[in-house]
Formats: structure tokens, sequence, C-alpha cells
């Protein structure tokens, strides 16, 4: 089972922004950070700072994935052709708890990576356990038959607060998504602004 290493909710206090747009994010309520120090006014932030925060908002919305893992996306981004921070957002999106999460199957990346864990879902039939695990655009992945009637999936299916994009073909009636293709940047529908171009800078000092 994978590791949660920080509260979601924490990271949103954290960051100062509702990065997943749910409404229970403490950000709705309180702008500020946590903590006695919390209010303070913060100073002028420096590059590395910005582009600090733009690699901990990033990194956190997929689950807080560690860096480990991170650092080689952003590798393997920089390997491919045409624009780096392109190619980072869509080998990201292409993770398979990230397609699940984007198929309304779970309420947030934390609940998809262990709903995959439990080993829930198929990918072309097949059960898969990993999390990080790439599919690849054609790939149908569903939830298995026995998992369709959890409160927890038939809770996501019916939020109404955000869509599933268009990169993700998806039938809630038979529990299953087909991955179309490798989305962009302004493709993905993420609550906030992610600046991939800043984390590219982070990683190329």
């Amino acid at each position: 089972m994978s590791k949660r290493i920080e509260a979601k909710y924490k990271i949103d206090r954290r960051l100062g922004e509702n990065i997943w747009g749910r409404p229970k994010s403490p950000v709705n309520r309180r702008e500020y950070g946590p903590g006695e120090h919390g209010q303070r006014r913060r100073g002028k932030v420096s590059d590395y700072g910005q582009q600090l925060r733009a690699k901990q908002k990033l990194k956190g919305y997929y689950g807080n994935i560690t860096e480990k893992q991170f650092r080689k996306i952003y590798e393997e981004a920089n390997r491919l052709k045409g624009d780096t921070s392109e190619n980072l957002i869509g080998l990201l999106e292409r993770r398979l708890d990230a397609v699940v999460f984007r198929a309304k199957f779970v309420p947030t990346p934390f609940a998809a990576r262990q709903f995959i864990s439990h080993g829930h879902v198929k990918v072309n039939g097949k059960r898969v356990n990993i999390p990080s695990y790439r599919v690849k655009p054609g790939d149908v992945i569903e939830v298995k038959e026995a998992s369709k009637q959890l409160a927890i999936v038939i809770e996501a299916t019916q939020l109404a607060e955000r869509d599933v994009p268009d990169y993700v073909e998806v039938d809630h009636h038979k529990m299953t998504a087909t991955f179309v293709r490798a989305p962009g940047l302004a493709d993905v529908p993420y609550a906030v602004i992610m600046e991939p171009n800043l984390v590219i800078e982070f990683y190329s000092r």
C-alpha cells in the first residue's frame, strides 16, 4: 500500500491555495498559512522560492508523490522531444492514479492511490495495483466488478465540483474509462494555476 506522506489539507494550508478545488479545503475559510506565524505578512519571494513553490504545488497535486519519483519524471520529460514542461504534464497525467481520479472513480488523488493499491482497478482486463503504472492511449481502465458499488465510488461519480476532461472517455454505468491521449497543460482541468515551466527551471539550475 502506498504511503500518505502528508494530509491533503495540510498541503493546501502550507501553499495557501485550494489546489484540488475541494469544498472542504481549510483555505476556503482561512487563506493564511498554518501555525502561530501563519498570518504574518510574507516578504517578496525570490526566483528560487517561486520555482520551489511551483514544484511543491505540482508534486503535491498528484497525491504528493516522492521527490525521487518526481525527479525521474522530470528527467524523462527532459529527454523527450518537444517542450519539456508539456512533456512533464503529459507524463504525470498518464499515471494510473491520475487517470482514475480524472475518471471520477474516486474523489481525490490520495484516494486513487489507495484504491489502486487495494486491487480495485483493472487495465485492459488485468488487475494492476501500482498507482504509478503508466497508461498508453487506447488503454481501458475499469473498476473491478465487486468494487463498483463501494460508497467511495458512488460518491465520486456524483461529484459536481469537477468534470471529466476530454482526453479520458468514461462510462459511469459500466465504470470504465479509456485513456484517449496524453494531454498538454491547457487540457488539464487544474483548480489553480500550475507553472511547470518554473518546475523545469528549478531542476535545470
